[in-house]
């Protein structure tokens, strides 16, 4: 079965950054939606996939060819 969501060990792993940094990004009101869940932070693999497209396409549109 694979996993709904992932804690911030797990997402820092998934996109080689510290730990920390999700920490500050949270603080900071950035990042991925995350869940707070028993004083544990979750991120929901369809938010973690969602922020990943949106980045993508910010970073993509920028001087890529309109089709």
């Amino acid at each position: 079965m694979k996993p709904t969501c992932l804690n911030q060990k797990e997402l820092a792993e998934r996109w080689t950054i510290s730990h920390r940094t999700l920490e500050r990004w949270r603080w900071a009101g950035e990042g991925p939606v995350y869940m707070k869940i028993g004083g544990r932070v979750v991120y929901r693999i369809a938010d973690i996939e969602a922020f990943e497209r949106d980045v993508l396409n910010a970073t993509s549109d920028q001087g890529a060819p309109a089709y």
